[in-house]
C-alpha cells in the first residue's frame, strides 16, 4: 500500500480547483470583510487626534456611521461566507463519501478478507471530513489571514518602521516553531486515522457478536480489549495537544513579547513627540489586526494538516486495484448458455501457500457438480473461482469457451446467483430481502419465489407477512427461515449461474425435506456447483467431485464413485452411520 502523501498541491488540483468559482466568490467575500475590519482601527486615530481634539461633531457621526457601516458588511459577508463554502464543504463530503464507497465496493473479495467492516466505516464515514477545512472556511480562512496580515504590515509600516521591524523578531521565531510542529503534527494525525478505525472495527465486532460475547460470559475481555483501544487513541490525542498547546503556548508568549515591546517603545516614542497618542492607538490595533489572523492560522495550519492525513488515507483506497480491471476485462456477455470448464488451475490466497494445485474439470450446462471433502481442503476456493470472486493464479476456468478472467464481471454476474451457508439479510422486511437481486419485479414473480423456497410456510403464521420486520442480519428468525428466504432470494434473481455452499446446512429435518424440494426446481437448467457435508442431499448430482488437499482425488457420479468404495465410499457409509 502507498505511503505517499497527499500535498497541498495535489488537494488543489483534485479538490479545490473544481470548485474554483466558489472559492473565488469565497475570497471575495473574505477580502470585503477584511476591508471591512480596518475601518475601526483608522477611525480610532482621527477620533482621538481629530475629532476629540477640535470638538468636531459632524466629523464624529460621520466616523460611527463609517464603523457601522463596517460592521454590518462584516456581519453579512460572515453569513454567506457560512452559507456558501461551509453548505458546499458538506456537500463536497456527501460526494467525497459516496466516491469512496463506490471504490470500496469494486475492491476484490480477499480485500474485505483483510479488513473489518468497522475500519472500513471509518474510513469512508470520517477520512474525508476534514475536506470541509479545504473547500469550507478554513481555506478561504487562512488566505483571508494572509491578506490582513499583509495590509496591516503595510499601515504599520507607514506609522512606524522601527516598531514594526521589532515586532517581527517575536513573530519570526513563532514562524519557525510552528513549521516544526506541523510537521510533528501531520503523522500523528494519519495514526489517529488508524487507531480510529481500528477501535470501530473491533466495536462493530463486539456487537455483531454479542450473542458470543454473552454465551461465553466474555464481557470482561471485550471491554479490556476495547479499553486498551481507546487508550491508543487517547494518547494519541494526547501528542497531538500536546504539540498544538505547545505551539499555542508559545504564540501567546512571543506575541506577548511584541505587544509588550509596542507598549514601551511606543510610550517612549510618544513622549518624545515621534508619535501622537491617536497613531499609537491605530498602530496598537492595527498589530492586533495582523496577530489575530496568525494565531488562527496556527489553527487552521492543524485542521489543514488533519484534513491532509485524512486525504492521505483516502487516497490509499482510491488508488487500490478494482476487481473489475476495465483494462482486461473486456468480453461482454450478452447471453449465458452455461458450460464451465477448469483447466490445471491453481490458486494461493498467500504467496507460496497453494491451495488449489492443477485442479481440472468440466461442466456442461444444467448439470449439477457437487463439492465434497473434509474442512480446508478447497471446496469453497473452487466455488469463489466459479463466481468470479477469485481469480486464479495460474490455468483457465472459461465459461461457454471464453475466459473468465478477459470477461466483464456486471455482464457475468447478472447471470450468477448464490445460497451461502451463513446468508447474509440486511435489516428490513421479509419481501425486501426478496427483492434485493430483482427490486422491480413483479407481484407475481415475488409470490412465485416465496412458493418455491416454501417462505409462506412460516410468513402466513406472521401478522405482517412478508412485510415483517427482521432485525439487523435477520436475528428475529430461525437459521432454517433465514436460509429460505435466501433461496427465495435465488429463485427470484433467476440465475444462470448457481453457487449453493452449504445451502441446507441450517435447516431442520423438516425444513430440509421443504428446500430439497425447492432446490430441486431451483437448480433445473442451471448450471449448479453444490458444496455439501451432508453427502445424502447430493446423491442425484451429475458430477461428485472429492476434493483433498487442494486436489481432485475422485470424480464421478454417486453410483460409481459408491461402487470404486474410495474416499467418497468411506465418507458417505460413515454419514450413513451416524
Amino acid at each position: 500500500m502507498s505511503e505517499k502523501k497527499v500535498s497541498i498541491l495535489t488537494a488543489f488540483k483534485t479538490i479545490i480547483w473544481p470548485k474554483r468559482k466558489l472559492v473565488i466568490i469565497g475570497l471575495l467575500l473574505i477580502a470585503i470583510s477584511k476591508a471591512a475590519s480596518f475601518v475601526a482601527p483608522i477611525a480610532s486615530k482621527y477620533l482621538i487626534d481629530d475629532v476629540i481634539v477640535n470638538k468636531d461633531i459632524d466629523m464624529l457621526k460621520y466616523l460611527v456611521g463609517g464603523v457601522m457601516l463596517a460592521i454590518f458588511v462584516q456581519a453579512v459577508t460572515s453569513f454567506l461566507l457560512t452559507r456558501i463554502l461551509s453548505v458546499q464543504a458538506q456537500y463536497l463530503i456527501s460526494e467525497l463519501r459516496a466516491q469512496v464507497q463506490k471504490k470500496v465496493l469494486s475492491l476484490p473479495i480477499h480485500f474485505f478478507d483483510n479488513t473489518k467492516s468497522g475500519a472500513l466505516v471509518s474510513r469512508i464515514m470520517s477520512d474525508v471530513e476534514g475536506v470541509r477545512n479545504l473547500v469550507g472556511t478554513g481555506l478561504v480562512q487562512l488566505v483571508g489571514g494572509v491578506i490582513t496580515a499583509v495590509v496591516s504590515l503595510i499601515l504599520l509600516l507607514d506609522i512606524s518602521v522601527f516598531m514594526t521591524l521589532f515586532t517581527f523578531i517575536p513573530l519570526i521565531i513563532f514562524a519557525v516553531i510552528a513549521l516544526k510542529a506541523f510537521k510533528i503534527i501531520r503523522p500523528i494525525f494519519r495514526d489517529r486515522g488508524k487507531i480510529n478505525a481500528e477501535v470501530k472495527g473491533r466495536l462493530t465486532e463486539t456487537l455483531g457478536g454479542i450473542r458470543v460475547i454473552k454465551g461465553f460470559n466474555a464481557e470482561p475481555q471485550e471491554q479490556e480489549v476495547f479499553e486498551v483501544g481507546v487508550d491508543r487513541l487517547y494518547q494519541n490525542v494526547k501528542k497531538s495537544l500536546t504539540t498544538t498547546a505547545f505551539m499555542t503556548s508559545s504564540s501567546t508568549f512571543l506575541l506577548g513579547v511584541a505587544t509588550t515591546s509596542v507598549m514601551g517603545f511606543g510610550g517612549y516614542m510618544i513622549i518624545g513627540g515621534d508619535l501622537t497618542v491617536g497613531e499609537f492607538v491605530e498602530f496598537t490595533v492595527l498589530l492586533g489586526l495582523m496577530i489575530a489572523p496568525i494565531v488562527q492560522m496556527s489553527n487552521i495550519g492543524s485542521q489543514l494538516t488533519e484534513a491532509l492525513a485524512g486525504l492521505d488515507r483516502t487516497e490509499e483506497l482510491m488508488n487500490m486495484s478494482p476487481e473489475a480491471n476495465a483494462t482486461e476485462r473486456t468480453t461482454l456477455l450478452e447471453s449465458i448458455h452455461g458450460d464451465m470448464m477448469f483447466t490445471n488451475v491453481s490458486f494461493a490466497y498467500e504467496e507460496d501457500k497453494e491451495v488449489l494445485h492443477n485442479i481440472s474439470f468440466k461442466v456442461k450446462s444444467g448439470q449439477v457438480i457437487a463439492l465434497v471433502g473434509s474442512s480446508g481442503s478447497g471446496k469453497s476456493t473452487i466455488a469463489g473461482l466459479a463466481a468470479s470472486f477469485l481469480t486464479p493464479d495460474s490455468g483457465t476456468i472459461t465459461i461457454d469457451g471464453r475466459d473468465l478472467s478477459k470477461v466483464d464481471l456486471n455482464s457475468f454476474r447478472q447471470h450468477l446467483g448464490v445460497v451461502l451457508q451463513d446468508d447474509f439479510l440486511f435489516e428490513g422486511t421479509i419481501r425486501e430481502n426478496i427483492l434485493f437481486p430483482r427490486p422491480n419485479a413483479s407481484e407475481e414473480q415475488l409470490q412465485k419465489a416465496v412458493k418455491a423456497a416454501y417462505v409462506d410456510e412460516f410468513t402466513d403464521r406472521f401478522d405482517d407477512g412478508l412485510d415483517t420486520l427482521i432485525g439487523e442480519r435477520g436475528v428475529k428468525l430461525s437459521g432454517g427461515q433465514r436460509q429460505r428466504i435466501a433461496i427465495a432470494r435465488a429463485v427470484l434473481a433467476d440465475p444462470r449461474i448457481l453457487i449453493l455452499d452449504e445451502a441446507t446446512s441450517s435447516l431442520d429435518t423438516e425444513s430440509e425435506a421443504l428446500i430439497q424440494k425447492s432446490l430441486a426446481e431451483l437448480t433445473k437448467g442451471r448450471t449448479t456447483f453444490v458444496i455439501a457435508h451432508r453427502l445424502s442431499t447430493i446423491r442425484k448430482a451429475d458430477q461428485i467431485l472429492v476434493i483433498e488437499n487442494g486436489r481432485i482425488a475422485e470424480q464421478g457420479t454417486h453410483d460409481e464413485l459408491i461402487a470404486s468404495e474410495g474416499r467418497y465410499f468411506n465418507l458417505f457409509t460413515y454419514q450413513a452411520r451416524i
